[in-house]
């Protein structure tokens, strides 16, 4: 389904638009001897600056948590080297200091993500307790945990807690899905999502079901709108599967998929198609805006690429905890960039939520 796309060209007024939102650009964290990002190209500090663009916090309104590395998957484009043998998990100790953190900050949004988060021991507790606060809970859920022993009851859960779902279902055919994610993958997300249709997701708007689209390549996203037609066509017709929204999510050049590029000769040239392609109008939309990012430990990131590249929240010498973290004293405070940032603001943008523009 998939056809690798160039250089995007954005257009003369689009590219040389100014978004006055901030002064002065953020800090930049220019460790260049950090291995899993980009050596070359420009900095992202240096290309804000010459759009007279800056990115910093406005005050948080969601949490997004890693809740462990712990994965039933090895994905091939997976930023965070998740897997079977990881053992970093969330204790519950630190589930509850975040807990109570959230409540006092009054935060009104939780991500939670993994690995597979739902294989934390802690996980159905901790979502419980949010959902107690009021909080709104989206789980980045890969399907086929919904087959792993012990969450034969998963999807009932889900449903009845009301939980927003993101589910990874990088192309609608067996064999590109199979090449990024493992051999017999593609059957399972079907049977999962089929599993899913039948308790309301994706019909019931109070059980929305997303579906996020990653390249498999060195290459941009292809345009959302037009993916998603193709993906609720395909999904409908072969399967009577139907989701909320697709979300096409670019490649963040890092870790193992950045080794990959590496290894197969395409980094620097992947690198290059992000820079030659950033969009001045993605940079008010970003998530490390509004978003703080937590890792198993709940200590604090400006997003969750800085957090693999243990890139500290703001760029600071030293690692935070969030229960260390005043809520107030984030807002317009600067955040930490590097190389790998061209990755969020390529062409239409990038985010845990699909695209900006």
């Amino acid at each position: 389904m998939e056809q690798p796309i160039g250089a995007r060209t954005l257009g003369g007024e689009t590219q040389s638009a100014k978004i006055e939102l901030f002064d002065v650009a953020p800090r930049a964290f220019n460790n260049d001897a950090i291995p899993q990002v980009p050596q070359t190209g420009p900095h992202f500090s240096d290309i804000l600056t010459e759009h007279k663009l800056a990115l910093r916090h406005a005050k948080p309104e969601e949490l997004q948590i890693n809740l462990g590395k712990l994965c039933n998957l090895a994905c091939h484009h997976c930023h965070v080297d998740a897997g079977p043998k990881r053992t970093e998990i969330m204790t519950w100790a630190t589930m509850e200091k975040i807990l109570a953190w959230a409540k006092a900050a009054k935060i009104t949004q939780v991500d939670l993500t993994g690995g597979a988060p739902e294989l934390n021991p802690h996980f159905r507790e901790f979502c419980t307790a949010l959902l107690e606060m009021g909080v709104q809970i989206t789980s980045r859920c890969n399907i086929t945990v919904m087959y792993e022993a012990g969450q034969e009851t998963l999807a009932e859960w889900y449903a009845t807690n009301k939980i927003r779902l993101v589910c990874s279902l990088p192309c609608y055919t067996e064999d590109n899905v199979d090449a990024q994610r493992g051999k017999g993958v593609f059957d399972k997300s079907i049977a999962g999502l089929q599993q899913l249709n039948a308790l309301g997701y994706g019909l019931d708007p109070e059980l929305p079901l997303d579906l996020v689209y990653n390249p498999v390549g060195a290459f941009l996203p292809p345009e959302q709108e037009g993916l998603e037609k193709d993906y609720r066509e395909m999904l409908s017709q072969e399967f009577g599967i139907r989701f909320s929204q697709l979300l096409a999510i670019t490649n963040i050049p890092i870790n193992r998929f950045a080794h990959a590029l590496e290894r197969d000769g395409e980094l620097d040239g992947y690198q290059q198609l992000l820079v030659d392609n950033f969009n001045p109008q993605t940079v008010d939309g970003l998530m490390c805006r509004t978003q703080l990012n937590l890792d198993w430990e709940g200590r604090v990131f400006d997003c969750d690429f800085n957090q693999m590249l243990n890139i500290p929240l703001g760029g600071v010498d030293e690692q935070r905890y969030l229960w260390e973290l005043d809520v107030d004293s984030v807002a317009n405070t600067n955040i930490a960039t590097n190389r790998h940032c061209f990755g969020c603001t390529a062409g239409a943008g990038s985010s845990c939520g699909g695209k900006l523009t």
